[in-house]
């Protein structure tokens, strides 16, 4: 661990304290969400009772009593109506299907996101033993990772525990496939589309990749001509781990030059793409809104796993679109046909740990090995995408730290850096398992998804604490 000056210790001794009080008080918001799910059940009980002494043929006088209670408790949290007797609903849900949830968020070892990560995974699972099953499965997860961590691989828990095999969900979920228009303010309207999670996640990393052809023609062509000073350009993760750039990342303004004056974000560069394809077929347009030439290729990635006996049609185990989740057999068997490239991810029947993938060249195979075991950056919480992490030394390689794949990770920029240059140290277990230490002294282990997620099925099924 990094030895911190003097002043740094009396400081982290206060931040501890903060810490373990922001512990306490989101204990204490989780129990009172627990107590709210339990009271707003409770009202949606009372609502059935009244309802059950209305004579069934009395249809309209038979909603009464729920509307009205909904009303009296919107009233007085001062929330509308109709959306109180949605939550009254949801809570019943929640409380008489999902009581090991409830009981965890009273206890404080989940918070609201978490729960809401485990209903909608859950929903889809009628049978009450295999649901408890899957939520004891889903609880070990979600205590030790993030809500958007755990989100995937809960996803998958309730897909392999699921009695309806995928493929005949997928094939009725295929036939909603549409596309609409929402109305907007001011001149706008949203465009909005259901596809297979497949092609949508393949539409977003081609326009992403040529939002990034984009910004990188703007900082050449930026760095080719006199520029005013600014301050140094500042970089900022989006929420669905792509790099946006923020409103001071500007060049000189050049009236001749669309490429000089642009300066739009990731974001916004995408959605031009997008428009500039659809309706020319080219990812440019003449004018400010593109800058790539027009013959300028650029495929689509997704990076799709596939259980070996479902590659060769022997299983019917569902494979998985990383970054999503679970698809379908039939889907995944096409995919591959079609790929250039396919790795084999060897990993253990007991743990789940990934121990080797195929490949010719050694330093190859080492970080193919890292991505397939990773899959994104390994700090606590962090889904950045392994392939815009860099493939960081654990135990730093200028002081004699292997380069060997125990004891190398996939961190992003951001915290590659904030591991070289603050007090927050790590050390990697077996199985992949990293153990950061905060500044404070406080140890949180960030483990594989892969080995948390059979870990979790093994405790579900077993009964037995998971291995951590």
């Amino acid at each position: 661990m990094k030895t911190l000056p003097p002043a740094s210790r009396r400081d982290t001794r206060s931040l501890g304290a903060v810490v373990a009080g922001l512990e306490a008080t989101r204990r204490r918001i989780a129990a009172l969400h627990a107590e709210e799910l339990q009271l707003l059940a409770r009202a949606d009980a009372i609502a059935a009772e009244q309802t059950a002494r209305v004579p069934s043929s009395e249809r309209r006088e038979r909603e009464m009593p729920a509307r009205a209670i909904a009303a009296e408790v919107g009233a007085a949290l001062r929330r509308p109506d109709r959306g109180m007797q949605d939550r009254m609903r949801d809570a019943t849900v929640l409380v008489e299907g999902f009581a090991a949830t409830v009981a965890a968020l009273r206890e404080g070892r989940v918070d609201a996101g978490h729960v809401r990560v485990i209903q909608d995974a859950g929903a889809v699972i009628g049978d009450p033993e295999v649901r408890a099953r899957f939520e004891q499965a889903a609880l070990v997860v979600c205590e030790r990772e993030t809500p958007g961590r755990a989100k995937p691989i809960v996803t998958v828990i309730a897909q392999k525990l699921h009695p309806v095999p995928l493929q005949e969900r997928h094939a009725e979920a295929s036939a909603t496939r549409r596309v609409w228009v929402r109305d907007l303010d001011d001149g706008m309207a949203e465009l909005a589309a259901v596809l297979p999670a497949v092609l949508a996640y393949a539409i977003r990393d081609r326009l992403t990749q040529h939002a990034r052809e984009i910004t990188a023609a703007r900082r050449a062509r930026a760095a080719d001509e006199p520029v005013a000073e600014t301050d140094d350009e500042t970089v900022a993760e989006t929420p669905d781990d792509t790099v946006a750039e923020t409103p001071d990342d500007t060049v000189a303004e050049t009236a001749d030059d669309p490429v000089a004056t642009d300066t739009r974000t990731t974001d916004q560069i995408r959605a031009d793409v997008l428009t500039d394809l659809l309706l020319t077929g080219c990812a440019t347009a003449p004018t400010a809104t593109g800058v790539l030439p027009e013959a300028a290729a650029v495929t689509a990635q997704v990076q799709i796993v596939i259980p070996a006996a479902t590659l060769v049609g022997a299983g019917a185990a569902p494979a998985e679109l990383l970054g999503y989740g679970p698809i379908d057999p039939d889907t995944a068997r096409r995919l591959a046909a079609a790929a250039d490239v396919w790795e084999r991810v060897f990993t253990s029947p007991a743990t789940g740990a990934v121990h080797h993938v195929d490949t010719y060249r050694p330093s190859r195979a080492q970080r193919r090995h890292l991505d397939a075991r990773d899959e994104h950056c390994r700090f606590l919480g962090c889904r950045r995408p392994a392939r815009f992490c860099d493939h960081d030394h654990t135990h730093d390689h200028a002081r004699g730290g292997p380069t060997a794949v125990a004891n190398l990770a996939n961190l992003c920029a951001r915290h590659h850096a904030m591991k070289h240059a603050t007090a927050w140290s790590v050390i990697q277990k077996p199985r992949g398992i990293l153990e950061w230490t905060s500044p404070t002294g406080r140890v949180y282990p960030d483990t594989p998804r892969r080995v948390l997620e059979l870990s979790a099925l093994d405790q579900a099924t077993a009964g037995a604490p998971a291995p951590f």
